[in-house]
């Protein structure tokens, strides 16, 4: 059986005291290039009834954003944007019959974006939910604010807070409970699973090696899952799979005949051409209009070929075909050295799929539409769904993991972001003892100072996310991950201050909760979840 999973998710990057905070469009372009498209597939194979098993994991900061009223208002007006850019680009481009061709693909992408951003009234999460309630797809929770769960063993009840508050919040914006739990960057320690098995987590993904060194050793390594101590269930990545879709230069979107993602017009034409498309004091941003092909990985970004949409998608229909081959035969081997029904196991970013390889929607719907054609070959499943008609038959101990480079955790902790961790601690610990304190008593605590109790709960959240971390290891962002941890750190600093010397600022309480409004609707449970007697 085949398990597609998409892991769906993007930091909080929400800020009401700019107009047109550059961050925030890592958003609108996850949800027009990735959330959009996979809702627009998800439509067509229902209408088409075409069998679908899919696993979705929302992580809760994103979820958080996707049904913020602000950041919608603020979508609608990014599609405005780029659907103006691309009305004046077919004005620029006529006569030019392979530029006409590409500006017309691009005008229909955004066009049925816009028609799917109509159909479910704005509202994502629900578009997902509805899928799920339908039978297409299964949603799983991931931790609060994609915290690097090893990370946080020192402080455990802060490992606990991120499952407890992260199953909540699923629950507050989807109105599901879900027993699936992505960990994020797929980042595992032995020592999680106590707390993932009191906190009601009935399965995870781990990259391959969680259980290719299990021990003891699960005789069918990553194609079967396995339970643990506690009794969670734990799956495997298949690295083929992987290694199909993931690689750079090998993989599915490295080729010659899909669109180039770093070439895009908001670095080419003149400013004045690109309208409202330019960021704060003329700097340049992405649009999303990219005209030009991958061509091949020797060549500049200079020299790219102009783009043909309809070679594009044939090649995304012959990869689909080769995809599904590959795991059929797979399969098939698989089958004749197992005495339990093999499981292969496919995780991705979500927005692999359109924002960083544009034609990856459609893959993934002709994947779907190819394993319908050869039906009792290969089938498609869910984890959850695999589980109720399989369950997992071996007990083993998996071993720490995370799908990061080298398969540990030295992306997120490294002489580059070390000092990340001191003040994630430091916040952790204050916050964990001032949510326990019994002077004065929870029921007792002003109205003020729960709310500076629940605001530094935002703020320690927000800064433990893995985000900032990974930011700096990468070495892209750098200036706003930075900025971000000072922040947080500075604000919860303020906020332990106040707490402890009776000085709380309402106002300023306020003011840091109308900026960083993180969970609204789980009230004093945020703090709650971090009292070290929460059990």
């Amino acid at each position: 059986m085949l398990a597609l999973l998409l892991h769906a998710h993007l930091p909080f990057v929400r800020d009401p005291t700019h107009a047109r905070p550059l961050e925030e469009r890592w958003l609108h372009e996850a949800i027009v290039e990735s959330y959009l498209p996979l809702l627009a597939v998800l439509d067509r194979l229902a209408r088409d009834e075409v069998t679908t098993a899919l696993t979705v994991s929302l992580s809760p900061s994103l979820g958080d954003m996707l049904r913020d009223r602000l950041l919608r208002e603020r979508f609608a007006a990014h599609l405005d944007g780029l659907e103006a850019l691309a009305a004046r680009e077919r004005v620029r481009v006529a006569g030019n019959p392979a530029l006409e061709e590409i500006v017309e693909a691009h005008r229909a992408w955004l066009s049925e974006a816009r028609a799917t951003w109509n159909a479910i009234e704005g509202d994502v999460v629900g578009a997902l939910v509805a899928h799920a309630r339908a039978g297409r797809l299964e949603l799983m929770a991931s931790a609060a604010t994609h915290a690097l769960l090893p990370g946080l063993l020192p402080t455990k009840t802060g490992v606990r807070a991120q499952v407890r508050l992260g199953k909540a919040a699923f629950r507050a914006q989807t109105g599901l409970d879900a027993d699936g739990f992505w960990l994020p960057e797929c980042a595992y320690d032995p020592a999680l699973e106590p707390t993932l098995s009191e906190e009601g987590v009935r399965y995870v993904v781990l990259e391959s090696h969680g259980l290719e060194l299990a021990r003891p050793r699960p005789p069918a390594g990553v194609y079967a899952p396995i339970a643990g101590e506690h009794g969670v269930v734990f799956f495997g990545r298949d690295p083929s799979s992987g290694r199909q879709v993931w690689a750079r230069e090998a993989g599915y979107p490295g080729d010659p005949w899909y669109r180039e993602h770093h070439r895009d017009i908001g670095f080419e034409l003149p400013l004045e051409m690109l309208g409202d498309e330019v960021g704060p004091h003329g700097t340049r941003v992405s649009t999303g209009l990219r005209y030009h092909r991958v061509t091949g990985h020797d060549v500049t970004l200079e020299d790219k070929a102009h783009y043909e949409p309809s070679r594009a998608i044939a090649r995304a229909r012959e990869h689909a075909a080769h995809f599904v081959e590959q795991r059929t035969s797979q399969a098939r081997e698989l089958a004749t050295a197992m005495e339990a029904t093999p499981i292969i196991v496919a995780p991705y970013d979500a927005e692999l799929f359109g924002h960083w390889w544009f034609e990856g929607p459609r893959f993934l719907e002709e994947v779907f539409r190819e394993l319908a054609r050869r039906p009792g070959d290969l089938a498609p499943t869910t984890l959850g769904g695999f589980l109720r008609t399989n369950g997992a038959v071996v007990r083993a101990e998996p071993s720490a993991s995370t799908w990061g480079a080298e398969g540990h955790r030295s992306v997120w902790i490294d002489e580059r972001n070390a000092f990340v961790w001191r003040r994630v601690h430091h916040a952790h610990a204050a916050l964990e003892r001032l949510s326990s304190s019994r002077e004065p008593s929870r029921e007792d605590r002003s109205d003020v100072e729960r709310a500076a109790l629940r605001q530094l709960a935002v703020e320690t959240l927000l800064l433990s996310a893995s985000d900032w971390p990974f930011i700096l290891a990468m070495r892209t962002s750098e200036g706003y991950a930075r900025d971000r941890l000072r922040r947080h750190s500075e604000d919860a600093a303020s906020l332990v201050r106040a707490l402890e010397h009776k000085t709380v600022d309402a106002g300023a309480v306020a003011a840091m909760a109308a900026r960083d409004d993180l969970f609204e609707e789980l009230g004093d449970t945020l703090v709650e979840a971090f009292a070290s007697t929460a059990k």
